[in-house]
């Protein structure tokens, strides 16, 4: 009797057993239906398995000789382009060398380049001879550069050649003294800062809006603010003060009073780590500031630290971070007036915490200083961190007084 009749009353269950095969054992099973059918079992378990006659063939004579056919996929479909040019690579990364630079944190091994892709094609073609036809599409180039370890992009600096060379030993004390802040309640470190000053009008400065705001082309005016910052470290809470004038170093230390006493630190022995940028009027060397430091500690009964940041390495001072916040916040808005500022600098948010902002009318002189005879008097209260006297002073109340016990008073 002919295999025909009750292979079809099962061939569902057949199919259902030949879908959980792969490769070459589908390809001998259906073979062994094939040879078992007999005449037309070709056409028969081809039909039935969805698959070719040849693949069939093969099946059978695999059944009938014992022997497994080598599956050869590597050789189906394109050759790769590298294949089909074999010099390509190296040309592609003798070009991109000769243009590239590591990566600038040397955190892996990519290199950077500011070349497009059209223009390493056009470098292949110049340099190297090949026609326009002969090259991959610009996604193949791309795809080859970047499993290269190249990526399209400028090189961007972060370490200055010029630092300084205490720069890495200044970031080991920051280290420990932030660690060891970090674990005493009686410790507040504060993060001050000014930002760039702030044009008042309507101005463009870039940005984008989800409603249309038209704004001048040009800002000539003269009205701007300047928003100087002190940021809580840890507790993440920021007030920004703004000023009609530069931020002198009166002005500072007169906005850190006045934060010391509205959040209950005067006279309560806490001692004050401040982290700053060394900038032009915080400096430790700025006599004025550090005059107006040392009266702070006397006034509130507070052991001062001064803790900077080393030059060119300002970003990392904490409050640089809510900067960044607050542009992104006003983006493109009209900033044309000081309640406009102040509000805008209200409704932004740091950590889930919104900042505070207040507006200083008063108008500080600028170019204040200490004469160089009273300076070495305040210089003796000081306490510097040997090698590294610029960036780490410690001024201590009781100290301040004993040393400045026979000055007449404080100018």
């Amino acid at each position: 009797m002919s295999l025909a009749e009750p292979i079809e009353k099962v061939k569902h269950i057949l199919n259902s057993m030949m879908g959980k095969l792969t490769g070459g054992d589908k390809r001998r099973a259906a073979g062994k239906v094939a040879v078992e059918y007999g005449t037309g079992g070709q056409t028969f378990a081809a039909e039935a398995f969805g698959m070719g006659r040849n693949t069939v063939r093969k099946g059978m004579s695999e059944v009938k000789t014992g022997e497994e056919i080598e599956d050869k996929y590597s050789l189906r479909g394109r050759k790769k382009t590298t294949e089909k040019l074999p010099e390509l690579e190296s040309h592609i990364r003798a070009i991109l060398d000769s243009q590239s630079q590591a990566d600038p944190k040397f955190q892996t091994d990519r290199l950077y380049t500011n070349l497009s892709i059209e223009e390493v094609r056009r470098q292949l073609i110049k340099q190297y001879g090949y026609t326009d036809e002969s090259l991959p599409t610009a996604r193949t180039l791309n795809t080859i550069v970047n499993e290269k370890g190249y990526t399209v992009r400028t090189v961007k600096k972060t370490i200055p050649k010029d630092v300084v060379p205490q720069t890495w030993d200044i970031f080991d004390n920051l280290d420990k003294v932030h660690e060891a802040a970090a674990n005493d309640d009686t410790v507040v470190r504060l993060s001050i800062d000014t930002k760039d000053r702030v044009k008042v009008g309507e101005y463009s400065r870039g940005g984008a809006s989800r409603v249309q705001v038209y704004a001048n082309d040009h800002d000539f005016g003269d009205e701007f603010i300047v928003p100087f910052g002190i940021m809580n470290v840890k507790e993440k809470t920021t007030s920004i003060y703004l000023s009609e004038t530069k931020a002198t170093a009166d002005f500072m230390v007169d906005r850190l009073e006045e934060y010391w006493i509205e959040n209950g630190h005067s006279g309560t022995g806490k001692t004050l780590l401040l982290n700053a940028d060394n900038g032009p009027e915080n400096s430790s060397r700025r006599t004025q500031f550090i005059k107006r430091m040392i009266q702070f500690s006397i006034d509130n009964n507070t052991e001062v630290q001064l803790a900077y940041y080393p030059p060119y390495f300002s970003k990392f001072n904490p409050i640089e971070r809510v900067w960044g916040v607050l542009e992104q916040h006003w983006d493109g808005a009209l900033l044309d007036s000081k309640e406009t500022i102040e509000r805008y600098i209200e409704t932004t948010t740091y950590d889930k915490k919104r900042l505070t902002a207040k507006i200083i009318d008063k108008v500080y002189e600028t170019g204040v200083k200490v004469s160089a005879k009273t300076m070495r008097i305040y210089e003796q209260a000081l306490e510097r961190a040997a090698g590294l006297e610029k960036w780490f002073v410690r001024i201590s109340p009781q100290k301040c007084m004993e040393t400045l016990a026979f000055t007449v008073c404080f100018y």
